[in-house]
């Protein structure tokens, strides 16, 4: 029988291993810091922070963390992540080595300011 879906974050991470929680919850504080307005969800079964839009999702497998900052935040931090795996939109974080947070930390700064840009634009575009 499979685990019932997580409703929280707090569920999702709970789900895993002591090694791989703590991973995750460094993941979520870089997270929290550096957009403390952030909504927290889970969306595509998976955590996701909500700014002004989806912000970043991220999610534990068995030898690395995904992180997805969307396919303009990769392009954006292409040359930093080249020693990662990548696929459109996403990242793979190795489990076994130190998460990069101050990177992930200027993704989301990235994101950040890419989703207040595109509030802008659809105010300016009302008025």
């Amino acid at each position: 029988m499979a685990a019932p879906k997580a409703t929280t974050i707090d569920e999702y991470i709970s789900n895993f291993p002591k090694d791989v929680q703590e991973i995750l919850e460094q993941l979520r504080t870089t997270i929290q810091e550096v957009a403390p307005d952030a909504k927290e969800a889970i969306s595509y079964a998976i955590p996701t922070f909500k700014l002004n839009g989806n912000l970043v999702h991220f999610a534990a497998f068995k030898n690395h963390i995904g992180f997805y900052p969307t396919p303009i935040g990769v392009e954006e931090f292409k040359e930093e992540l080249s020693a990662y795996k990548e696929g459109k939109g996403s990242v793979q974080f190795p489990i076994n080595k130190p998460m990069p947070l101050d990177l992930i930390a200027r993704m989301v700064k990235f994101n950040i300011a890419r989703n207040l840009s595109k509030v802008m634009k659809k105010t300016q575009a009302k008025t």
